[in-house]
């Protein structure tokens, strides 16, 4: 018994590799007038991003985040884009989704659930300030 798991375990071993990589970042600062968006961002490709924001305006702070999926466009695909997270308190709740429709909203990222990160097209999202204030803060894209 002891040979075979050694065997099976020198073939698992033999098998795998790890590559150990400094992630990437992306910080990006807000601060939107009423009913604005930001400038677009493009997440990564076909990789795991994770996308956080904030908004620390006074009285409306929040914070949510969600794992993201890029699948690029191509000349015989549409992209989309891909996501699962958990919405800013008040309350939090899960969101998840799958589009390149833009407007679709991620996730909300202040207390209030008037600032966004939507979808803005196929290969890009954008931070989206549906209140009456202006409101500011910060999303950041590490992969």
């Amino acid at each position: 018994m002891a040979t075979i798991v050694a065997i099976i375990t020198s073939m698992v071993a033999a098998n795998a590799t790890q590559s150990i990589t400094t992630p990437n970042a992306a910080f990006i600062s807000y601060s939107l007038a009423p009913n604005t968006n930001s400038a677009v961002i493009t997440p990564a490709t076909g990789r795991w991003v994770l996308v956080g924001g904030c908004c620390t305006t006074l009285g409306f702070e929040g914070v949510g985040q969600v794992s993201l999926l890029h699948r690029p466009s191509s000349p015989v695909l549409t992209g989309f884009i891909g996501w699962v997270g958990l919405e800013a308190y008040g309350p939090a709740a899960i969101t998840q989704g799958r589009t390149s429709a833009a407007g679709t909203h991620i996730v909300w990222i202040d207390s209030n659930h008037q600032v966004d990160i939507q979808v803005a097209s196929a290969d890009t999202i954008l931070v989206h300030n549906g209140s009456v204030g202006t409101m500011a803060g910060n999303v950041t894209l590490v992969w």
